[in-house]
């Protein structure tokens, strides 16, 4: 038998400030309490009407360095650290109101969401989880990229991830969590990396406006020079 679990928010508003990583754009973050089957939902207050797009995969646009969700009138660029602190504090209905395109990159991790998250605090909500159950293999490949990802019936959670950036300095890696509470020890303070070699190119593409060394890990991977 399956255990209910109700729909979870947050207990007051919080708001974080810093820059975006790609815009460099200053920007202020608000996380608010939202009712039930809301979903989280983003915000941009700086543009008229305060127009609002909810966080689905069907509004992910493009994936080049950050996640972009638009529904063709809004974007909000590089959700994901946003996303993941939500997600991994395992909660269901929050608004993240923002008075830019892009969230603050903080130190480029997601602890920093986490612990405005903790200090706002928790509420549970009169309405129950919608629960998915995997009940049989899903596998998605991306030939671009070679990411794969695979779905498998399973009688407990678990998430396992293995990285390989054809890197002698990364290497592969491998990580795995059994409990979404292990979220903020485990993965919270994970934070943006680039390759050296890299940095040129994403400049040139009009990325990393607002990257530096207190909010990316930059691998040395090739010579410096004068």
């Amino acid at each position: 038998m399956k255990t209910q679990v109700k729909q979870k928010t947050i207990a007051k508003e919080t708001t974080l400030k810093g820059v975006g990583l790609h815009t460099g754009k200053e920007v202020s973050l608000t996380f608010k309490p939202a009712e039930v089957n809301t979903g989280f939902m983003f915000c941009r207050e700086d543009l008229e009407g305060s127009p609002s797009i909810q966080a689905l995969a069907q509004y992910v646009t493009r994936t080049e360095r950050s996640t972009i969700l638009s529904d063709g009138s809004i974007e909000i660029h590089t959700s994901e650290h946003v996303l993941a602190a939500l997600t991994g504090m395992d909660l269901d209905n929050v608004l993240i109101c923002l008075d830019s395109e892009e969230p603050p990159i903080m130190d480029g991790s997601s602890i920093h969401f986490v612990n405005a998250i903790e200090e706002a605090g928790i509420v549970e909500q009169d309405a129950e989880q919608e629960i998915f159950e995997v009940t049989e293999i899903i596998e998605y490949k991306d030939e671009n990229t070679g990411s794969e990802l695979i779905l498998l019936p399973h009688d407990s959670y678990e998430i396992n991830v293995m990285v390989d950036f054809g890197s002698n300095i990364i290497g592969t890696q491998n990580a795995s969590i059994t409990d979404i509470s292990q979220f903020k020890d485990e993965i919270a303070d994970s934070r943006t990396f680039s390759f050296l070699h890299e940095i040129e190119m994403l400049l040139d593409n009009g990325l990393i406006k607002g990257g530096d060394l207190n909010n990316a890990i930059i691998y040395v991977d090739k010579e410096l020079s004068d």
